[in-house]
């Protein structure tokens, strides 16, 4: 499928998923209807730069750069359980600064 997530018209309205995985994207408008779409029971693997990665390359603008903690609030006004979060300075596979979370629907 190749889908339009950044339009006005949400492609994906009620479907739902038994996990979603999310890497390298942050598109804030539609950060909670994605995770609207997670399944009673469904996993939640969401990763992606966060501020500071601007010292190491792009993405450098603040729209597309998670601020501190920021995945991890969201999770939890989504009624997700979190089962694990990362966040700062990687190495590998290039330096680059970044957050992530694994949460569950409960």
């Amino acid at each position: 499928m190749q889908l339009d997530l950044e339009g006005e018209v949400w492609p994906l309205a009620g479907r739902s998923f038994a996990g979603i995985v999310v890497t390298n994207y942050l598109w804030r408008p539609r950060l909670p209807d994605v995770l609207a779409m997670l399944a009673p029971g469904g996993v939640l693997i969401y990763e992606t730069f966060m501020v500071g990665n601007e010292a190491w390359g792009k993405p450098s603008s603040p729209a597309f750069l998670l601020r501190p903690g920021e995945l991890r609030e969201v999770v939890q006004a989504a009624g997700l359980c979190e089962i694990a979060f990362a966040e700062g300075y990687t190495a590998s596979p290039k330096p680059a600064v970044r957050q992530a979370i694994c949460a569950v629907r409960a």
